[in-house]
């Protein structure tokens, strides 16, 4: 991947992936988090589905590592770091890598999908008002 695709995806995901993050930390997101997440997400215009798939296979893999850690605690990230870490992923998300996150994102995801869920639904609940 060449210097300017990785800011092309940098331009197209960065936002959205810092954005989302938080959902992995150690601390449940307050009413503010959730609002913030919806008006960067609505920013970016993708449907249910296209946030799932973002959720699933570009953020869990990188980030339900560091729910993991044995340094225990995760209150916060370095962003520069994790954007990195979360560009390499989406380089290598193609063939059987891709098959399988899609396998075992059920795995990454459980430990935030409580949370996921909850976006969700403030989401479909806005985007109802809006409408």
């Amino acid at each position: 991947m060449s210097e300017q695709e990785i800011e092309a995806l940098i331009d197209e995901r960065g936002e959205l992936w810092l954005t989302l993050a938080p959902l992995w930390l150690e601390r449940e997101p307050r009413e503010s988090d959730y609002a913030h997440m919806i008006k960067i997400i609505e920013r970016h215009d993708l449907s249910l589905e296209q946030l799932e798939w973002i959720f699933r296979l570009e953020l869990a893999p990188v980030l339900s590592r560091h729910q993991l850690s044995i340094a225990g605690e995760w209150r916060t990230f370095d962003e520069n770091r994790l954007l990195t870490q979360l560009v390499v992923h989406r380089r290598r998300l193609k063939g059987w890598r891709r098959s399988f996150w899609t396998l075992f994102s059920g795995l990454t995801t459980m430990m935030t999908r409580h949370r996921w869920n909850e976006l969700m639904t403030r989401l479909m609940r806005e985007r109802e008002l809006t409408l």
